[in-house]
């Protein structure tokens, strides 16, 4: 069904999404083992969850042979964000790490016109610069002789890397079922990092599964693949910018079981980027 005859329901959609998602930052910042580790016990477990659930409910699992490379590059673009991404927030906080990744919709807005050669729109360049003034808003003492510029660089490359990784995808969705999309993603990013589980850190592994397998779960399993489900009805630009309000639930989260509670300003700067989400809404229901 397309976004004009039921454009409310795919708008709950992505913010059920961009809830479990947001679940990656106070996770990322308590499990206790070597990040690549972490990824590659996460990509295990959410690829038998997702594969589980795909021959229950009878998805394909073929793949045309032009799309194989795509998929293989977007798997390694995904790890790779995952990788940075956590690494990200261990340097620093929640807020810290999950503000630094949405830099993104501004990357995706220029990316998109060059690599998909969409129409660009000036709309959702002011609507990115709100929310890059929100995040500022959220970490506006950044000292760039401390430890945390290392963890918002490392986040703003993890956002290119999420960046391309959205855009490989975007011609793909509508030609395979996002949960199977996830399954080759998470197959690429196990090869990949498979060296990892033959560490000494593997012992350590016990004492951290049940985090990780709730990582795997609701951030991989079921954010995921409901936010590529919702490549469907939104640009890829426009998804960048109403996903926006994923750092706002993920701080929250953050402040509930980590105690790490925001001040008035990152509420100030929240307030930006959720201004930004809804003019973004009310302007995509009217199309």
């Amino acid at each position: 069904m397309q976004l004009k005859n039921q454009p409310f329901a795919h708008l709950v959609e992505i913010n059920f999404a961009m809830i479990f998602m947001g679940t990656s930052g106070a996770l990322g910042r308590y499990i206790d083992l070597p990040v690549p580790l972490t990824i590659a016990l996460r990509s295990v477990l959410a690829l038998v969850i997702l594969y589980a659930y795909c021959r229950y409910k009878g998805f394909s699992f073929k793949t045309d042979k032009r799309h194989r490379l795509p998929i293989v590059l977007s798997g390694i673009f995904l790890g790779a964000h995952w990788i940075t991404y956590f690494y990200s927030l261990q340097l620093s906080s929640v807020a810290i790490g999950m503000l630094s990744l949405f830099t993104y919709p501004i990357i995706t807005s220029f990316l998109e016109p060059l690599i998909l050669k969409t129409r660009f729109q000036k709309i959702h360049l002011l609507l990115g610069l709100l929310v890059l003034g929100g995040i500022y808003l959220l970490n506006p003492n950044l000292d760039f002789e401390n430890g945390n510029t290392i963890a918002v660089a490392i986040g703003i490359f993890s956002a290119i890397l999420y960046s391309l990784r959205n855009i490989i995808l975007k011609n793909r969705v509508t030609d395979y079922n996002g949960s199977s999309l996830m399954c080759f993603q998470m197959i690429v990013i196990v090869v990949v990092l498979f060296p990892f589980f033959f560490t000494d850190a593997i012992n350590a592994v016990p004492d951290q599964l049940p985090w990780v397998f709730i990582l795997a779960l609701l951030t991989t399993a079921i954010g995921h693949t409901m936010f590529l489900g919702c490549f469907r009805y939104f640009s890829i630009t426009t998804i960048s910018i109403l996903s926006s309000v994923q750092p706002i639930y993920g701080i929250i989260l953050g402040a509930i079981f980590l105690k790490e509670i925001p001040s008035l300003v990152t509420v100030l700067g929240g307030t930006l980027i959720l201004s930004a989400v809804a003019i973004e809404s009310l302007r995509t229901q009217k199309m």
